[in-house]
């Protein structure tokens, strides 16, 4: 278990800890998409990742990374989704037992993800602490090891895994783009990109209606976002100290976009590359688009992060 800032060297054992256990996501690319933003775009697919989402990079790394003592009872999380799927994967992978507190509004297909895992599934309202509270009595009744979503340098480790193979299939890029939620995507990107990469910048993208990243981006200590109303509903949560800690020292930038733009950045991927997304997913195409001019005539990376969606849901 790691108790400081991942270096490069932790990076390359996560990867290489969980390699047998992860797709090799594919790296996709679209002309018209190229025409658009005026620079070369390079797509990493992880809503191609097992549980459709890059959260299987941490989670498995996390408990991977466990004595066997410390998983006898049991892995514990709470999430809105991609996360819940990871732990419930990895309990399942290492033949112990999953419980999963979501939020009683998550998203019909990461809630039957979770069960079809075979987790015990708790609900509860849709609030941090309500969250923090479920997995509280959890680990008093069971004993069972707490996995945090994204504050937990293991999880971020695993995270950084997905830009590190970008990286070694596209070593020239000048940009790598991700969503930032909690923030274990960006800044495991972040510390990849500083390791592995002689020039890469790293930039976020972050929906107007949950903007707490970039206010605490810019204060320097973990904010609130000042409202919540976004189509983006896997980048709901705050960032944390460790988070912040390292998006700090790796990340360029933090850069708004709003749903209607999130929207179309999703119909660009669904009508070009011919995959499903889902909208948090989009979000750094957005803001991409949004903010031309910063990457004109570049190779830019973007990740993305998931494809758990459903459809029913989206007003097209």
């Amino acid at each position: 278990m790691l108790s400081s800032i991942p270096s490069k060297l932790d990076i390359v054992t996560s990867h290489e800890r969980i390699k047998s256990y992860i797709n090799r996501t594919p790296v996709l690319f679209s002309e018209i998409i190229n025409e658009l933003c005026g620079c070369e775009v390079f797509f990493k697919c992880e809503n191609l990742q097992k549980i459709g989402a890059f959260k299987a990079r941490g989670g498995l790394n996390a408990a991977l990374s466990l004595d066997k003592e410390l998983i006898a009872n049991g892995l514990c999380t709470h999430s809105s989704g991609n996360h819940a799927q990871a732990v419930a994967l990895a309990a399942k992978m290492l033949h112990t037992k999953a419980y999963i507190v979501m939020p009683n509004n998550a998203p019909k297909p990461k809630v039957i993800g979770v069960i079809n895992l075979g987790a015990e599934l708790i609900f509860c309202e849709p609030t941090l602490e309500a969250r923090e509270n479920g997995v509280r009595e959890i680990i008093d009744k069971t004993g069972a090891h707490f996995i945090h979503p994204f504050d937990n340098y293991d999880v971020i480790a695993g995270q950084a895994t997905a830009a590190k193979e970008l990286l070694e299939e596209n070593p020239d890029l000048d940009s790598i783009l991700a969503p930032v939620g909690g923030g274990g995507l960006l800044s495991g990107t972040g510390l990849s990109v500083k390791y592995f990469s002689q020039k890469a910048k790293v930039y976020a993208g972050e929906p107007e209606g949950a903007a707490d990243a970039v206010l605490s981006f810019k204060s320097g200590k973990v904010e609130k976002a000042p409202y919540i109303n976004t189509i983006a509903d896997g980048l709901l949560t705050n960032l944390s100290e460790k988070t912040l800690e390292i998006i700090k020292d790796t990340v360029e930038d933090i850069l708004l976009v709003n749903d209607e733009e999130i929207l179309i950045a999703l119909m660009l991927i669904f009508n070009n590359l011919k995959i499903i997304i889902e909208p948090s997913c989009a979000v750094p195409l957005a803001a991409l688009i949004k903010n031309k001019h910063l990457f004109k005539n570049q190779q830019v990376g973007i990740i993305l992060s998931g494809g758990n969606v459903d459809l029913s849901k989206l007003s097209f």
